[in-house]
């Protein structure tokens, strides 16, 4: 896990070396282990290297392979590397490293743009060919590990985290209407390539963009799950469909253990980090290290799901942590969690997993956990409606869709924005009628997890995991996002996802692993209490950026709707029972903490 970066000029001129390496240095807590830098004709890279896999010197980054001309920035993890290692010995290939790394670029130039579909992983890379000057940049299927592009017809830079391109200076941080649109919309994600900044996109996931010598730019996208039934499973019994989920998932859990440092494992204590801890232990992970996270109680919100954590611990005989966070360290860590924020993320998770990384990174470099589950199991509440006679069409889909998941509608988004600050036509409604109508998914379920699990969740609950982790310098590895377990669960009939109140195929293959109790138990989430009632240190906190200089002069809302948020600060939550107005003020203290103006470069 590391940070990379890079420049790539279109005019003839060399690479600014010193952007560069400004963007390299500000994700220095990616990777404090080493920095490197390369540089040669049109191309500059930089990295910032976290040590996990082949801990010596020559796995250093950007890697360089003179013989075959080639040299590559990478960040991720490819699990399968050994494999791949012994398929390329055998037609030739010689290695100087036992890194992944080296996996990847001798993989490149055995079978070019075609290596990404061989590689089993996280990943986010930029390939250079030293003769050519083509670039390749990649991101793994799930999107897991981020990529983000700013550019103009001069020349094209790329890093790990958005601060970073902003660290390089040139961009253009206008606020990008329709990304706001979406961020208010649709749950405060953004789906690629578009972000909160005019001037900066991301790759999107299982993508990759080639930039080549004459200037042209490629794209392609190499994988996307099939929501549809296959016929060589259509006699499967809901117990081969069991069997086969608890098959894979073991499979993609250990396929997580692959490293050179102790692998530990976030437990919150509920299905899904349990059963990853329970097949860990039934690996025979010996002294294994979990840790749990609690909050102080807020507004009569508990704060923690101790008592669930604990029996999953004591069971599998594993090293607890339990971390308990004082109402006194929660305000002055909301400012770090913010400035590891790539894009604003509303989330009340960012907080608790920013704390918990902190206190774990002081144990191991990398933990397993339990994300994604929801989306490929169909574990939440707004999947059930969707298997309903109502929602069997794409509009009858869309509009099902938008009473669960999106936070407001067009007229009352129109009432909040400045006006011209989002564009008419409602762009997320939009975005998500042409997602619906695609080919692949024809079950209003199907839908929804398919929008959920390629957009959703890489926007929301991954990119939360990798930039509180790597805030920390701590590596986190998301077994539910295995490829190929994704790809199974999007064949299995949706009644056997959305079953026993979702998840129910998971959940009957986990009673083999772990205590019934934990499974049977409502649903919990990450609670944090203290951003869910906003009153005390917090609200000043969001009333200042809100009626900050900066934030006035930007003008992205009306002055009377967030006058009349901040007069009932816990009046209006959002259907997926978000805060109004913590929206609005985390927006605002994400631009505010970063710099960014809304102005051009």
């Amino acid at each position: 896990m590391c940070g990379i970066a890079g420049e790539v000029r279109l005019d003839g001129r060399p690479p600014d070396l010193g952007a560069v390496g400004a963007m390299t240095a500000s994700m220095s807590a990616r990777g404090p282990d080493a920095s490197g830098a390369w540089a040669q004709g049109r191309v500059a890279l930089g990295h910032r290297r976290l040590r996990i896999i082949d801990l010596s010197e020559a796995g250093s980054q950007p890697m360089v392979d003179s013989d075959l001309g080639l040299a590559v920035a990478f960040n991720g993890c490819i699990y399968n590397h050994r494999e791949l290692r012994r398929d390329l010995e055998a037609v030739g290939y010689r290695f100087f490293s036992r890194s992944d790394t080296e996996v990847l670029l001798k993989g490149y130039h055995r079978w070019g743009d075609d290596v990404v579909g061989r590689l089993q992983g996280m990943f986010a890379f930029a390939l250079v060919e030293r003769d050519t000057g083509r670039v390749l940049l990649g991101r793994d299927r799930l999107g897991i590990k981020p990529l983000y592009t700013a550019g103009d017809r001069d020349r094209v830079r790329f890093a790990s985290s958005l601060p970073a391109l902003l660290a390089g200076g040139g961009v253009d941080t206008r606020i990008d209407g329709e990304a706001l649109h979406h961020y208010l919309s649709f749950h405060s994600v953004v789906p690629p390539p578009r972000t909160i900044l005019a001037g900066v996109a991301k790759v999107p996931p299982a993508t990759v963009v080639a930039l080549e010598p004459d200037g042209t730019r490629r794209e392609r996208r190499y994988w996307e799950p099939d929501f549809t039934r296959r016929p060589d499973r259509a006699g499967w019994s809901e117990r081969d469909w069991e069997d086969a989920v608890l098959d894979s998932l073991r499979t993609a859990v250990e396929r997580r253990l692959v490293a050179d440092v102790p692998v530990g494992c976030l437990l919150s204590g509920g299905v899904d980090s349990s059963l990853i801890v329970g097949l860990l232990a039934e690996a025979g992970q010996a002294g294994l290290r979990t840790f749990s996270i609690g909050f102080d109680a807020v507004g009569g919100i508990e704060g923690d799901e101790f008592r669930w954590s604990d029996l999953v611990a004591e069971r599998f005989g594993t090293e607890h942590h339990r971390i308990r966070i004082g109402a006194d360290r929660m305000l002055p860590a909301l400012s770090g969690a913010i400035g590891a924020m790539s894009e604003p993320m509303v989330s009340h998770d960012c907080v608790a997993f920013y704390l918990l990384s902190e206190e774990v990174s002081r144990h191991v470099t990398v933990v397993q956990s339990g994300q994604g589950a929801d989306e490929v199991f169909a574990g939440y509440h707004w999947y059930p409606p969707m298997g309903e006679a109502g929602a069997a069409s794409v509009e009858g889909s869309v509009a099902a869709y938008r009473d669960a998941f999106f936070d407001r509608d067009d007229d009352a988004l129109a009432a909040l924005v400045a006006e011209g600050r989002v564009p008419t036509g409602d762009p997320s409604g939009r975005f998500v009628a042409e997602h619906f109508a695609r080919p692949g998914a024809d079950g209003g379920v199907d839908r929804a997890l398919r929008l959920d699990t390629t957009v959703m969740l890489v926007d929301d609950p991954v990119k939360r995991v990798d930039n509180m982790t790597m805030a920390w310098g701590l590596e986190g590895r998301v077994p539910f996002l295995d490829h190929e377990l994704v790809e199974l669960a999007a064949t299995c009939p949706p009644d056997l996802k959305t079953a026993g109140g979702g998840k129910g195929v998971l959940k009957e293959a986990a009673r083999r692993v772990i205590p019934s109790e934990v499974i049977d138990r409502p649903k919990g989430y990450f609670p944090v209490p203290a951003l869910t009632h906003i009153e005390g240190p917090y609200l000043d906190m969001v009333r200042d950026a809100l009626t900050a200089p900066v934030a006035r002069e930007r003008g992205l809302f009306r002055a009377e709707a967030v006058d009349g948020l901040l007069a009932d600060p816990n009046g209006r939550l959002t259907p997926l029972r978000g805060n109004e107005l913590w929206q609005l003020g985390l927006l605002e203290l994400w631009l505010q903490h970063h710099g960014v103006t809304g102005c051009a470069a």
